[in-house]
């Protein structure tokens, strides 16, 4: 038995296919995912055929009883994540080279990254920080509990207490 699973790791590699192989990082402006998002950036450039998606999630507006005002805090809220993808993409070509595929969805950010996951194929890692202060958050806890062992992809768990430098030195 053993001798199997020897021959089955050190067997002769297939060839190699070109592959996109992009990491999804959610912006949320938060410390941490200010670590996740240098760390994903950083290695989407050191992988073959890496790319990265950043991803932000608008919650749905509370106050649906007046439609205009849902409708232009709606717009707003699109406006701000535009202008916040935008800003965070040039940072990160500045930073590594990459330049990064933007997305913006309206919904639970729970549900939708795990829909976008399902949907998307060419999606190598889900990258979240992890918070250094009043426990890891809502999303390393949900994927990690609930969704660990379901996930069709990696997931990176980066410390939100991390430098910057550390994850340079690291990545």
């Amino acid at each position: 038995m053993a001798e199997t699973v020897t021959e089955e790791i050190h067997g002769p590699l297939r060839p190699v296919t070109k592959r996109w192989r992009k990491l999804l990082v959610v912006v949320d402006g938060s410390p941490e995912s200010q670590v996740a998002i240098r760390f994903a950036a950083a290695r989407a450039a050191h992988i073959t055929g890496g790319g990265l998606i950043l991803f932000h999630c608008i919650r749905p507006g509370e106050f649906q009883h007046w439609m205009a005002v849902a409708d232009r805090m709606r717009e707003e809220a699109y406006d701000d994540a535009t202008q916040l993808l935008k800003e965070m993409a040039e940072r990160l070509h500045a930073y590594c080279g990459v330049k990064p595929e933007k997305v913006i969805v309206e919904g639970e950010p729970k549900e939708e990254i795990r829909k976008f996951i399902e949907e998307r194929k060419d999606v190598f890692g889900l990258v979240l920080g992890v918070g250094s202060e009043g426990g890891p958050g809502p999303l390393v806890d949900y994927f990690t509990h609930d969704l660990a062992s379901n996930l069709p992809c990696p997931l990176f768990l980066i410390p939100g207490n991390m430098t910057y430098e550390q994850i340079d030195a690291m990545a």
